[in-house]
Parts: C-alpha cells; sequence; structure tokens
C-alpha cells in the first residue's frame, strides 16, 4: 500500500513534465508562425513599395523625355535628357529590387513584372532614340540662323541694292528700280520658304521648295548682272556689296536646308506623340495591373 502514493506522485510528475513539453511546443510553433506572418506582411508590404515607386520614376523619366524634345534650347533638351536618364536608372533598380521578392512569393506578379520589363527595354531602345534626336535640335538651329543671320544678309541686300538706285542713269532708272525690285522680292521668296522647310517633314515637298529657292537664287543674280550694266562705276562698289550679302545669305540658307533635312526636332516630337505615347502607356497599365494585384493581397495570398 505504501508504493501507491509513490506511484501517484511519480505519475503526476510525468504529467506535468509532458505538460511543459507541449506547452513548449506550441509556444514555439505560435513564434515561429508569428515571425513567418510578420515576415510576410513585411515582404509584401516591400513589394507594393516598389512597385509604387517605380511607378513614379517611370512616370518622371517619360516625362522628362518630352520635356527634352519639347526644349527651345541646346543647354534645357540636354539637361532633361540627363535627368531622364537619371529616372531610368531608378527604374532599373526598383526592378531589381522587386524581382526577387515577386518571383519568390508572387507568381503572377513575376509574370507581370517580366512583361513589364520587356515592354520598358524597348521603351528605352525608343526612347534613346528620341532623346539623340531631341538633343541635336536641327530645326531649332535652323530656325534660329533664318531669323537672325540670314535676315541680316537678306536686309543688307536690299539695303545695298536701294543705295544705287539713285545713281542709274534717268533714262535707265525704271528698268534699274524695275531689276532692283525684282532682285529683292527674289530674296525675301527664299525667306518666306525657309519657315516652312524648317517645319515640313515630307522630303518631297522640301525638294520642290529647295528648287523654288535655287529658281529665285537664279533671278537674283541675273538682276545684278544686268544692274552692273547700268550702274555708273562709282556705283560699282554698292553693287559689289550687294553680290557679297546675297553670297552671305545663300550660304546661310544652304546650312538652314541642311539643319532642315535632318528634321530632328520633327522626328523626336513625332516618335514622341506617336510610338513613344501607345508603348508609355502600355508599360504604365502593365505597373498598375501588378499594383492591383499585390493590393489585393493579404498573408493568405502568399505563397
Amino acid at each position: 500500500m505504501a508504493g501507491r502514493p509513490a506511484t501517484r506522485a511519480a505519475s503526476c510528475r510525468a504529467r506535468a513534465t509532458a505538460g511543459c513539453w507541449i506547452a513548449i511546443v506550441i509556444l514555439s510553433v505560435t513564434v515561429a508562425g508569428g515571425c513567418n506572418v510578420n515576415g510576410a506582411l513585411e515582404q509584401l508590404s516591400e513589394a507594393r513599395r516598389l512597385t509604387a515607386e517605380l511607378l513614379v520614376q517611370f512616370t518622371k523619366a517619360a516625362d522628362a523625355a518630352n520635356r527634352a524634345v519639347m526644349a527651345d534650347t541646346d543647354e534645357a533638351s540636354v539637361a532633361f535628357a540627363r535627368e531622364a536618364e537619371t529616372n531610368q536608372r531608378a527604374v532599373q533598380r526598383d526592378i531589381d529590387a522587386l524581382r526577387p521578392i515577386v518571383q519568390g512569393h508572387y507568381s503572377p506578379e513575376a509574370e507581370l513584372l517580366e512583361a513589364f520589363v520587356r515592354q520598358y527595354a524597348e521603351y528605352r531602345v525608343l526612347d534613346r532614340r528620341i532623346l539623340d534626336l531631341a538633343v541635336e535640335n536641327t530645326n531649332l538651329k535652323a530656325q534660329r540662323l533664318a531669323f537672325g543671320p540670314a535676315q541680316e544678309a537678306a536686309d543688307s541686300f536690299r539695303d545695298a541694292l536701294e543705295a544705287i538706285t539713285p545713281s542709274i542713269p534717268a533714262q535707265d532708272m525704271w528698268r534699274g528700280k524695275a531689276l532692283v525690285a525684282t532682285a529683292i522680292s527674289t530674296v525675301r521668296e527664299i525667306q518666306v520658304l525657309q519657315a516652312p522647310h524648317i517645319a515640313d517633314a515630307d522630303e518631297a515637298v522640301m525638294t520642290r521648295m529647295e528648287s523654288r529657292m535655287a529658281t529665285s537664287e537664279t533671278a537674283a543674280r541675273t538682276g545684278l548682272e544686268t544692274l552692273a550694266t547700268l550702274v555708273p562705276p562709282a556705283s560699282r562698289a554698292r553693287l559689289a556689296a550687294a553680290t557679297t550679302a546675297l553670297d552671305r545669305f545663300m550660304g546661310l540658307n544652304a546650312e538652314i536646308v541642311g539643319l532642315s533635312r535632318r528634321n530632328t526636332n520633327v522626328r523626336s516630337l513625332a516618335l514622341s506623340l506617336d510610338q513613344k505615347r501607345t508603348l508609355t502607356a502600355t508599360c504604365e497599365s502593365t505597373l498598375r495591373q501588378i499594383q492591383s494585384a499585390l493590393a489585393k493581397r493579404g498573408f493568405t495570398g502568399t505563397r
């Protein structure tokens, strides 16, 4: 009989020990489960943050590139192009940070991210082409030549010819005035054609304009040659000044036409408004799909 209390005591101790181990196991599982939950939520939160940052940086890059296209100075174009490149590097950093998170836990979002990566690669190629064109600013440079040095040369040509008119002999006065007026008007015709030439992107149209410019130049030079037979020797210096001014004007016109032919501003703007606009919208749509998918996830949505 004396052994029974000892047996009961041992049994109680065994049950207590077992209970302690069970409690320890439950506590360990609970703690581990809690750590897993917290870790998963942290990853989800970071994925959401990176996706939001990715969309912001992509939008900023596209906007800076558009401003490079629209800039009215070389300095501004270059500055905006550099800003776009800085934002693009930020986009790539966000991609590199987001990719391992979604690949390890969120398969649908990982597939969407890879789709964006492909779209973004295509975007980068197109955007690089646009920015390279934009910073050249050939149409803008042509415009400045047309409204600056070329305008001054044309005015000098006019002034030199008008100064000759009073010296023309009376018997040739009306003929001389007509030649002066024609020569001046033909140069003005070339000036009038410069602006639409700079703005046009159609090579056939530009070729026709250049043909008309050549015809006008021929008429102006023919007028000068005829005037040379009418004016007295004392006015030959002014006639030479008119010829020099015409030569300078036509040299500048050749520069304007060459810059206009390259059409970098017109081409970069056309690409931005057409292909790039469509591709930008596609990239933004994919990023928003990733955002939406991550927003719907909680801990139960992790794999």
